[in-house]
């Protein structure tokens, strides 16, 4: 019998730990490989080749997100199931929207985690009766306006990055460095980020930051 293959993204190691002690109990799923951030679970996935990511949503270094997209841009045929605490509509939209095929709350029980890895594996979609309702709203409430977009959305990949940087408590220097770039490319980029979002704080960003999931409480 071929197993399932699958590969763990969280970046709590007691919950990767109980999830991959449970998933023995089926003897067509097997946990490959474990990642507690977006950025190591990109090299995960080209080295050992899983069938299904179980992917949180907010992480460190990469959220889950953005690893998601770019990873089904790299292997379009590997399967991407959410995991996490949030009911927000954003985030269920956007991990979505990313290319994900499920979604599950980390309340769930087991048995609906087993069945919801089946569900896409068989190129269906899984969504929980608890977010359904929430994703349709979501989903007919959509507005092609950029003024409806969500705000992240406005940002470049290099903003966004200095942004997670800002949020984390590096300073104006320690990013120019990170980035190898001048800090006067570096201020340029925050005035931008701040006028997008309309946030005049490095406080209100970091808030921003931890509520969209691009760094980790």
């Amino acid at each position: 019998m071929k197993k399932i293959r699958i590969l763990l993204v969280d970046d709590h190691k007691i919950l990767r730990d109980g999830i991959c002690s449970l998933l023995k109990q089926y003897p067509d799923m097997e946990v490959v490989g474990e990642s507690a951030d977006g950025k190591l679970a990109l090299r995960l996935v080209k080295e050992l080749s899983p069938d299904i990511v179980i992917m949180d949503i907010s992480m460190p270094e990469l959220n889950g997100i953005e690893a998601t997209r770019r990873i089904l841009l790299e292997y379009p045929h590997v399967k991407v199931m959410a995991l996490s605490m949030h009911y927000e509509k954003h985030f269920i939209s956007e991990i979505f929207k990313a290319g994900a095929s499920g979604y599950l709350l980390k309340d769930c029980a087991f048995d609906e985690m087993a069945h919801a890895i089946r569900i896409v594996i068989d190129n269906k979609t899984y969504i929980p009766p608890q977010i359904a309702s929430l994703l349709v709203e979501s989903l007919v409430n959509n507005s092609t306006s950029v003024h409806n977009k969500h705000a992240i959305t406005l940002l470049t990949e290099r903003e966004k990055e200095v942004l997670k940087l800002i949020a984390e408590g590096k300073s104006t220097k320690q990013i120019a460095a990170h980035l190898n770039v001048s800090s006067k490319t570096i201020e340029s980029h925050r005035r931008q980020v701040m006028a997008k979002l309309n946030i005049r704080n490095v406080a209100d960003l970091t808030k921003y930051s931890i509520r969209e999931g691009l760094i980790s409480i």
